[in-house]
């Protein structure tokens, strides 16, 4: 565990699009990654426009510059890539992101700058995992490289230095957290990451494979490797992989990689701030 270092971080300014490796990033308050699902599309419905229920999600390239507030979208395999100001162009690109989507009324880009749009309402801090988890669960599915299960788990942080299944170390019983620090930021480990339907799909085509029964493959291979560390209490089924967080300490904080990482030790799980 000495050995432990944050050894990649990944972003996803929009949410259900490309992610983006970055050298660092700021911790916010909110326990969120600065610019990590800034931004969502939604329906006329009101509904999140996602790779859960819209698998053309996964043919559509994204590019954002936060400095410049500039996006560069393009649609899978040839499509040419097409740019807009977020602010002055807001019209347009939410105009273009409906014809490529087929919707007959215009979508909505809304922007949470405080804490982004997660899944985890209460863990909305960035999802760890090991870079030994990736290549192990690659190992599971023959085809799949480690690249192509990063894109399709999409995890914050990848932690370097340490065994497959790390990061189960980094949540406890229901009620408590798992304090620990990458550097001079301090994260809340809560619960072990429940997964959807996207997983099963190729990253880049949203078509499903290389397993038709990868849901089952995957709940099957992580009930038999789950570490004697995990707390087996928090897994009501094994369709789970890597971390959610939590800010339990409310600071602003700047994350590198090559931030040592130190466990601190569980504390009563923090009431969640509005």
């Amino acid at each position: 565990m000495a050995d432990a270092f944050l050894s990649r971080i990944n972003y996803y300014p929009f949410k259900s699009l490309d992610g983006q490796s970055i050298e660092s990033a700021c911790l916010l308050t909110s326990g969120a990654l600065e610019h990590d699902r800034r931004f969502a599309i939604f329906d006329a419905t009101g509904a999140v426009v996602n790779g859960k229920r819209t698998p053309t999600v996964h043919r559509l390239r994204c590019e954002f510059d936060p400095l410049r507030r500039w996006v560069v979208l393009s649609r899978r395999p040839d499509g040419a890539p097409t740019g807009f100001h977020i602010d002055d162009e807001r019209e347009q690109l939410e105009r273009w992101l409906s014809d490529y989507f087929g919707f007959e009324t215009p979508v909505r880009i809304e922007e949470n700058f405080a804490g982004g749009f997660p899944d985890d309402l209460e863990a909305p801090g960035p999802t760890v995992i090991s870079q030994a988890t990736l290549e192990a669960v690659a190992d599971w599915f023959p085809g799949i490289t480690v690249d192509e299960v990063r894109a399709r788990f999409r995890a914050n942080l990848e932690i370097g230095g340490v065994e497959a299944f790390f990061e189960d170390r980094l949540y406890a019983e229901l009620g408590e957290v798992v304090e620990f620090a990458l550097g001079d930021a301090v994260l809340g480990g809560t619960n072990p990451c429940q997964r959807c339907i996207v997983p099963t799909r190729w990253s880049l085509t949203g078509e499903r494979g290389p397993d038709p029964a990868f849901t089952k493959t995957f709940a099957r291979r992580r009930q038999e490797t789950l570490p004697p560390w995990a707390e087996r209490s928090r897994f009501d089924h094994f369709y789970r992989l890597a971390v959610n967080t939590c800010s339990p300490r409310a600071e602003i904080a700047t994350l590198r990689v090559g931030d040592p990482l130190r466990i601190i030790g569980r504390r009563p799980r923090p009431a969640v701030r509005p």
